[in-house]
């Protein structure tokens, strides 16, 4: 059984950062994208960055140049630094792991950004 776990969220003043990471555990093979999503309260999820295997990285237009996605595939682990946070970056935050045939969904952490 595959379970993506996430660490790193919390409450942070408007202008700090946080490192979100999320590693797999269980038997979890050709892992091709990984990637993170939030969903803030009354909004639907959304793409904020991936990254392929071969560590091409894709952004959301509202957090290019502040985040930065990056990947260790011997740990199948995936990282977000997220700088400058501002309160409109407060949601929920999953990680998305895919693979030929399967998506794994972590079960989301809290990220809290205070004006």
């Amino acid at each position: 059984q595959v379970q993506l776990v996430e660490s790193g969220g919390g409450l942070v003043q408007a202008g700090g950062s946080l490192r979100l990471s999320c590693a797999a555990s269980g038997s979890i093979f050709s892992i091709n994208a990984m990637g993170w999503y939030r969903q803030a309260p009354g909004k639907q999820r959304e793409l904020v960055a991936d990254i392929t295997s071969v560590g091409i990285t894709k952004y959301a237009d509202t957090v290019k140049g502040r985040f930065t996605i990056s990947r260790d595939n011997a740990k199948n682990t995936v990282y977000l630094q997220m700088n400058s946070l501002k309160p409109e970056d407060t949601a929920v935050y999953y990680c998305r792991f895919t693979s030929r045939l399967y998506v794994y969904w972590g079960q989301g952490t809290q990220v809290t950004v205070s004006s």
